[in-house]
């Protein structure tokens, strides 16, 4: 469950093993779980998930996410050694061996965001997924708006990035297309309209 896992500790963390991740390869990401975690916002918070971590002796993480997860994730290396500083004077807490044995916390940041709005990258992790599952449901509802002869309007995601909306546009060989790179200009319904009636 991400940083709620990381916090909360227990048997949300737990060893991947061959048995584990078996029969999960046509799931989608998510089946790891993810949660907005409140907790992790605060020193408290990762003061938490730092002792979750010592006492499992685990020093390298794999933070798969956008803009917070990634920014929670630098904010955890970055305050690191000072945690287990804390850890340490708490006494009951860690040892000093165990601090040094856990001095250092690598991260590794993947892009996990649907959006495909991160520079230097061809593509995030989910784009293709999610472009996929546009295609499927623009073949979906395109038989029954002609059949209809009815005009469907299909909003997809991508926050300030217009990326899933301009490539299955073209995909599909929608008529009208709006995208936040490039907002429509002062009489855009006439000339959708127009559009439309040719």
């Amino acid at each position: 469950q991400g940083y709620e896992g990381l916090v909360e500790g227990g048997d949300n963390i737990k060893q991947a093993t061959w048995l584990s991740v078996s029969n999960i390869i046509q799931l989608g990401g998510t089946v790891i779980g993810s949660a907005r975690c409140k907790a992790f916002t605060t020193r408290r918070g990762r003061l938490r998930a730092a002792r979750n971590l010592v006492e499992r002796g685990i020093t390298n993480l794999c933070v798969i996410g956008g803009d917070g997860s990634l920014t929670g994730a630098d904010i955890f290396r970055a305050e690191w050694g000072g945690l287990l500083e804390e850890l340490l004077r708490d006494g009951a807490c860690i040892s000093e061996e165990v601090a040094r044995a856990n001095g250092r916390l690598n991260i590794v940041g993947l892009v996990g965001s649907i959006d495909n709005d991160f520079c230097g990258t061809d593509m995030t992790i989910g784009t293709d997924s999610a472009l996929h599952r546009i295609m499927e449901v623009i073949d979906a509802i395109t038989t029954t708006a002609q059949s209809h002869q009815r005009t469907f309007v299909l909003e997809v995601m991508g926050r300030h990035c217009g990326y899933l909306a301009l490539v299955s546009g073209l995909a599909s060989g929608a008529d009208w297309l709006f995208i936040p790179e490039s907002p429509p200009e002062d009489g855009w319904e006439d000339l959708m309209c127009e559009r439309l009636g040719e």
